[in-house]
């Protein structure tokens, strides 16, 4: 499995993945740093969307569509 994944290091020397990475025992990884500064906020585009699909998604058609997700009440 060959998989890349955004990190960021702090002045530490920390590595700090931005995504959880699933992995069946030790890997080896490879690091390349960039010689650029990492996003102020990593998922920026997902906060700045919330609003517009939570209009979508808070519909009582969508609560219909994926009723069968819930568990019994």
């Amino acid at each position: 499995m060959t998989t890349t994944v955004e990190a960021v290091i702090d002045k530490g020397g920390a590595i700090q993945l931005l995504e959880y990475v699933p992995v069946t025992g030790p890997r080896r990884p490879l690091v390349i740093i960039l010689d650029e500064a990492p996003a102020t906020l990593p998922n920026e585009p997902a906060l700045l969307s919330e609003a517009a699909l939570a209009a979508d998604w808070n519909r009582p058609e969508e609560d219909a569509a994926w009723s069968y997700l819930q568990p019994e009440k």
